[in-house]
């Protein structure tokens, strides 16, 4: 009874947290990474640790984590960006990791997504690489923290390549995302519309290659079936 009435207070307490977040605009300012990274300016000394302490509790819930690393790397210097990064992630997988394996695994396995979950085995072989290649690859989704949770690896494994899986992209971010954003505000308005053509085209070609591959495919299982070919 005990360790379900600790279940029920911890679900409302998430729900009463996103609704105060709500109410006090921080998801507006999450939209803008200027903004957001104005709103912490403004608390002074506190803004390090209103910065980890909103990262922390609300990127397991759905907040993207990028507008935070981005808000970091335009106000702070890049170490200082870094080591708020590096906190305010770490912090989020483990309470993402931690509320889906003791609060709602049963309700969260139903909706971890197949990509995630034909790892499973490979979790079970090599827990730590694995955990280390799906950070690296896909950084920090809330259904990822979800499904390290509802998995069989150990906690310390989880948090070890995590930590390891988050270094390149965070130092990257950290390092380059300031410059790269003052870079941004120079590039012409022809050069973004030739990228974004460059895209619709590769994105096409793609489609009309996978097509008739597809096409391909049905028609050699039915040559084969008619010639009962198996």
């Amino acid at each position: 009874m005990a360790a379900r009435n600790a279940k029920i207070a911890a679900v409302i307490a998430v729900i009463t947290m996103l609704v105060v977040a709500q109410r006090f605009g921080v998801f507006e300012r999450l939209e803008d990474p200027g903004r957001l990274a104005e709103s912490i300016v403004a608390l002074g000394p506190w803004g390090y640790v209103a910065f980890v302490v909103c990262y922390a509790f609300l990127q397991p819930f759905g907040i993207p984590g990028t507008a935070f690393v981005v808000a970091a790397a335009l106000l702070w210097p890049w170490p200082i960006a870094f080591a708020l990064s590096m906190t305010g992630t770490m912090a989020a997988s483990v309470i993402g990791f931690t509320f889906a394996r003791w609060i709602a695994r049963d309700w969260i396995s139903k909706r971890v997504p197949e990509r995630f979950r034909r790892y499973d085995e490979a979790l079970a072989r090599r827990a730590l690489a694995t955990v280390f290649t799906l950070r690296l690859i896909f950084w920090m989704p809330p259904l990822l923290h979800a499904f390290f949770g509802i998995s069989k690896v150990r906690f310390w494994t989880h948090f070890w390549g995590s930590f390891a899986g988050y270094l390149l992209p965070l130092w990257l971010m950290s390092y380059f995302g300031s410059r790269l954003f003052e870079s941004l505000k120079h590039v012409p308005a022809t050069t973004w519309l030739a990228i974004a053509a460059s895209v619709v085209l590769i994105v096409a070609t793609a489609l009309i290659i996978r097509g008739r591959r597809s096409r391909l495919e049905a028609n050699r299982k039915k040559s084969r079936a008619r010639f009962g070919k198996p």
